[in-house]
């Protein structure tokens, strides 16, 4: 018996990064967002988009907006800075979109780092804060290594429990690598955050198995029927989102954790914490030495031999520089479904939608 050829996988359409940030901002600007924080959310959204990180970029506006529309966000809040010591500030979002309480966070981490050579900035109660590995390579290119973390709702299994637990938290470290640029980890504490699933179901994929469970709690590797991932490690990955809700949460006086598991409509209201750790290099030794020790430990993970399979060894955030360099030079691509949302979005708000890229 024949078998059924697999349906044609529609083409992606091909836009300017410069164009979709235009596009992205404006659309922000229209649900009342000031203009340069509408450009701030954009830019952070794009940038995931052109380093590969598709599942944390511009798919994600509707999501944004659904949250305006819940009054689980608000478009116009000013985050506010408490500084109760020299190196520590803790940012109340007040529910701003959370690039702008992250952007915010950075610069007050920095500051810190400048007195003190370590600053640390708390951010409390604010939302989606797209790929995190954004914010903490901004501390880099400002000479400084830098921890990042956010804890969300609970999405994930913990080790050992049924049902959603815990988030899926998020960790980046940025190193800056002198003649190497930088080293980015960006990691979910999940073995697949929720919207690589969804990636995968929009593709028609299977998921790796030990990914995720369905509603019941039974194994799955069809992405219809995940809801809960699994973390990463078992016992390792459960355990790092929980230490993150521990710092993130409670140290800016926000836990999320105990009021979701209450069960209580303010328990369950959609929000984030984070935190943004920078390290001014230069209060331990001169920036350029450590750069250059920085890339020569990279130049001797990059010259182990690979193993059998594997065409190259690469370090945190060699995949995603390299996509950076590819899709701003010939285009970011969306699937048919984000373009539609996202210029069916455009046109309702009388924003200008861009034509695909030359190519």
């Amino acid at each position: 018996m024949p078998t059924e050829a697999a349906p044609a996988r529609a083409a992606k359409i091909l836009v300017s990064p410069d164009d979709l940030a235009s596009m992205v901002a404006g659309i922000f600007a229209a649900r009342a967002v000031r203009p340069a924080d509408a450009a701030a959310v954009a830019d952070a959204l794009v940038w995931a988009n052109l380093r590969g990180i598709d599942s944390h970029g511009v798919s994600r506006v509707p999501r944004y907006i659904e949250l305006f529309d819940k009054g689980e966000s608000v478009p116009d809040a000013v985050p506010t800075v408490d500084r109760p010591r020299a190196a520590v500030a803790i940012v109340d979002a007040h529910a701003a979109p959370g690039p702008i309480a992250m952007n915010r966070a950075v610069a007050e981490a920095i500051a810190g780092a400048r007195d003190c050579g370590i600053g640390w900035a708390s951010v409390r109660g604010t939302v989606h804060t797209g790929a995190i590995g954004y914010y903490t390579s901004q501390a880099a290119e400002a000479g400084m290594a830098a921890v990042g973390v956010v804890a969300g709702m609970p999405n994930m299994a913990y080790h050992g429990a049924r049902g959603a637990a815990v988030a899926t938290s998020p960790l980046s470290v940025a190193v800056p690598a002198g003649r190497r640029g930088l080293v980015l980890l960006d990691m979910a504490t999940a073995v697949l955050a929720l919207g690589r699933i969804a990636q995968l179901k929009a593709a028609g994929a299977e998921l790796p198995p030990g990914a995720a469970v369905t509603a019941d709690g039974e194994p799955t590797t069809d992405p219809a029927l995940a809801k809960v991932p699994l973390p990463a490690a078992g016992a390792k990955g459960a355990g790092l989102s929980l230490v993150f809700e521990l710092l993130a949460s409670g140290l800016a006086a926000s836990p999320i954790v105990p009021g979701y598991h209450a069960g209580t409509p303010e328990g369950r209201r959609h929000r984030q914490n984070g935190f943004v750790l920078a390290i001014d290099v230069t209060a331990f030794l001169p920036l350029g030495e450590f750069t250059a020790t920085v890339a020569d430990t990279v130049d001797a993970i990059k010259a182990l031999p690979p193993a059998a399979g594997v065409a190259e060894v690469l370090v945190p955030g060699e995949r995603g520089q390299r996509s950076e360099l590819g899709r701003r030079a010939s285009g970011i691509p969306l699937g048919p479904r984000v373009w539609r949302e996202l210029t069916g979005l455009a046109a309702s708000l009388d924003v200008p939608v861009p034509g695909p890229a030359a190519g």
